[in-house]
């Protein structure tokens, strides 16, 4: 379900939320690989439909503004409609994040308003929130078997890092909980980064599964067969040189101070080569941050690189720095205005629900009418 400018009051005029329509199979962008996908947006904003969000389990980093983020408040820019989740019943076995889900779930909303997500245009919500939403997973699971679960190499590197002994049922159907999530609002596209796109598939069977089993009167499919829009950002290492990761203590959150930031940064892993070059292949640790650079300044980090030259990783952390700073910093600014008031928060995760319960409800109904219950 995982990017730009700091946030500032937005002059479009605000997108109207309607109940689900009925677009079935057959809507605009279906089954078109990315790049196609992306321009299919451009040319049509207003016929797609964006599904994606994120676990409430700490605080975004620079990962997630240039892998997801940024690409959502450009697809909000563009005209598409689009919700977003805090699954914060995908968390709810994990203790260390449950006590403090409420704080939690207000941090990630407050990230995503100071990253420029405007509630008057995309719908931000709470699973908890939406009954209708999680009450289709029944149905859904009854369309896929427990060994295409048990295949699936998203959750089995989940269970891989979650130190649990045993597997619990929750963590075992999150891929039908998360078609659940995209199915609901009949959304045709999701952001997702390369690791997510067994789950995605997962989503695509069952609404194909569904329409098969469940046909509409008219001929047409109930749910429409979501496609990846995949990022085009490179990924981004952590300071340590490993997977950037919230619970590693190696990224620097969207909320960091820039004292924070420049602490970090100071300690992040290099090598003994004074020259600073841009070679990920070669110098995976050294080229992340020349990266970092180069996305903040907008600019390609063979010229970042370059401008370095022989100044070693001492000149290369101090741009960095400086670089994350000055891109961030309005940001920042912004965050710590939207936390002083806790209760805009909260009535955005108010307004959000009850839109998407609205769509949720209607999407329910449609679904009971084609299963013929009662």
């Amino acid at each position: 379900m995982t990017t730009t400018v700091p946030a500032t009051t937005s002059t479009h005029p605000a997108v109207d939320h309607p109940t689900v329509d009925r677009p079935g199979v057959d809507r605009p962008g279906a089954d078109r690989p990315g790049a196609d996908l992306d321009e299919l947006i451009r040319r049509d904003p207003g016929a797609h439909r964006v599904l994606t969000g994120d676990r409430p389990t700490g605080p975004l980093h620079l990962g997630h503004y240039f892998g997801t983020l940024q690409n959502r408040v450009r697809l909000q820019r563009l005209g598409t409609e689009m919700f977003v989740v805090v699954a914060d019943y995908q968390v709810i076995t994990d203790r260390d994040v449950a006590d403090r889900l409420a704080e939690h779930t207000e941090n990630l909303v407050l990230d995503y308003l100071a990253a420029g997500l405007d509630p008057d245009r995309a719908t931000i919500f709470a699973h908890s929130a939406v009954p209708a939403l999680n009450q289709l997973l029944l149905p859904f699971l009854s369309l896929v078997s427990v060994a295409e679960l048990g295949r699936n190499p998203t959750v089995k590197d989940e269970i891989a890092h979650s130190g649990q002994s045993a597997v619990n049922g929750l963590m075992f159907t999150y891929p039908v909980h998360q078609a659940a999530d995209i199915l609901f609002c009949k959304a045709n596209v999701v952001p997702v980064g390369q690791d997510q796109l067994p789950h995605l598939e997962v989503a695509r069977t069952v609404a194909r599964r569904f329409n098969e089993r469940y046909p509409h009167p008219d001929g047409t499919g109930v749910f429409p067969r979501p496609d990846a829009l995949l990022s085009a950002a490179p990924m981004l290492l952590g300071t340590d040189g490993g997977k950037m990761s919230k619970s590693r203590g190696n990224a620097v959150a969207l909320s960091a101070t820039a004292d924070a930031t420049a602490r970090l940064i100071r300690g992040a892993r290099t090598d003994t080569d004074r020259r600073i070059t841009y070679d990920p292949a070669a110098r995976p640790e050294v080229s992340s941050l020349v990266l970092l650079a180069a996305l903040c300044q907008d600019r390609a980090p063979e010229l970042v690189a370059e401008e370095i030259g022989d100044g070693g990783a001492a000149a290369l952390k101090r741009t960095v720095t400086e670089a994350v700073n000055e891109r961030f910093g309005p940001m920042r600014a912004r965050r710590e205005e939207l936390a002083a008031d806790r209760g805009y928060v909260r009535q955005v995760l108010r307004d959000g629900a009850e839109r998407a319960n609205a769509v949720a409800d209607a999407t329910l109904a449609e679904v009971r009418a084609v299963m013929g219950s009662v």
